[in-house]
């Protein structure tokens, strides 16, 4: 790539050039049955999937992690030219969909010793690892630190058993970036390592739970005397407390993005304004006749327009700095209420058609959006609920004492 120096727009011109030229024609429009190439992993080594072809390419330009260094496979690039290649990526499909680019990436830069970066955070770029995320447990969810799946050291590797819950599509991930209990005498946030589980590895098994909306995207994850290398131990031993949260900002900044598109978790995708005008009606002025909804409507998306805004800037700040602060607890608690509200309003707007099941039809856009509010109540709860969220903010960002 040419040295633009501090010319993003020339820089702007290549990236766009360099897009077009070489996304493939076969993605010029949504096809069925595409969504799981987006998460790479080890299922499409050797693929020649259009979507997989299209992560290589932009991967082989390090571009699915642009800020990050070049060594690891990373486009190098700086804080202002990784966000111009952001918003030119954004008007295609996405390259890549990865927990490794969104949350575990950044940690192992921060945290992970010199041989672990060189091994994993290539793969992580390329999306040759499907990760997934061990870190609730049935009896430790808001309260994290309770963890208990035992880490046993023996000698020569560590031996782990226990059992995770919300475990994310962990029956399609082919490893885990895992919380473990090494020390049960210590204090509970004192007793914690962070390590990394190849998920095909003997005694490893995964149960899909089904959801009220007849979706699995979660599971449950049991451990029975799973054996890892002592290398895959991240940071030192007894200290992952400090990874966790180092990466539940990530996950939290990350999780907000999504809320904030508008589609999936928040409800039906499409543009609220318009499918309630076509529901309930325009008025003479082409407004949505209902004039309480209207409003309701509006302000919902002036909410998320200032929020996109927000986090806009947070991300930019994110890139320019040490990572993304205590403050992501506010982006992420304000996402969740605005999507479920969205979600809400597409339901309400939308009035009986709005509650279609399944059948002929219902595979369209809108016509699913009792499955998005249905999700959509899972986003007070994913990524630490908002009460949880609500405490960080007022102990890591405002500073208040705690409740005598």
């Amino acid at each position: 790539m040419a040295d633009f120096g501090g010319d993003l727009d020339a820089f702007r011109v290549e990236v766009r050039d360099w897009l077009k030229a070489n996304y493939p024609a076969e993605l010029a429009s949504p096809v069925a049955g595409r969504e799981e190439a987006m998460w790479g992993g080890r299922a499409f080594a050797g693929s020649d999937d259009p979507q997989i072809v299209w992560m290589k390419r932009v991967a082989s330009r390090g571009w699915t992690a642009p800020s990050w260094p070049t060594q690891y496979g990373g486009g190098g690039l700086s804080p202002d030219q990784a966000r111009v290649v952001e918003q030119e990526l954004a008007r295609y499909r996405p390259p890549l969909v990865s927990f490794g680019i969104w949350m575990l990436g950044p940690v192992l830069l921060e945290f992970a010793n010199e041989a672990q970066k060189a091994r994993y955070i290539p793969e992580i770029v390329r999306g040759e690892i499907r990760w997934c995320q061990g870190y609730s447990e049935p009896g430790s969810g808001s309260d994290l630190a309770s963890l208990q799946t035992r880490c046993e050291d023996k000698g020569d590797h560590w031996l782990i058993n226990g059992q995770k819950i919300w475990t994310s599509y962990a029956n399609k991930a082919d490893w885990c970036f895992c919380l473990v209990r090494t020390d049960p005498t210590a204090k509970k946030h004192e007793g914690i390592s962070f390590v990394l589980i190849d998920m095909a590895s003997p005694g490893v098994e995964t149960r899909p739970i089904k959801l009220i909306s007849g979706e699995s995207p979660f599971c449950e994850t049991f451990f029975t005397d799973v054996r890892i290398p002592k290398e895959n131990l991240v940071g030192q031993l007894n200290h992952g407390w400090d990874i966790a949260k180092r990466l539940l900002q990530y996950e939290r900044q990350n999780i907000s993005g999504g809320f904030g598109g508008g589609g999936g978790a928040g409800g039906a995708a499409g543009d609220l304004g318009e499918i309630a005008k076509r529901y309930v009606g325009a008025d003479e002025a082409g407004r949505v006749a209902d004039a309480d909804l209207r409003g309701r409507i509006t302000r919902n998306k002036m909410d998320f327009q200032a929020f996109a805004l927000t986090l806009a800037r947070i991300n930019s700040e994110s890139r320019a700095g040490n990572g993304p602060s205590a403050a992501t607890s506010i982006i992420k608690y304000a996402a969740a209420a605005f999507a479920q509200e969205r979600s809400e309003l597409m339901v309400e707007a939308m009035g009986g058609q709005g509650l279609g099941w399944e059948g002929e039809g219902f595979s369209d856009g809108e016509l699913t959006a009792v499955h998005g509010w249905l999700r959509s109540k899972a986003n007070s709860i994913e990524g630490g609920t908002s009460e949880v969220n609500l405490n960080v903010v007022s102990k890591r960002v405002l500073g208040l004492p705690d409740p005598k």
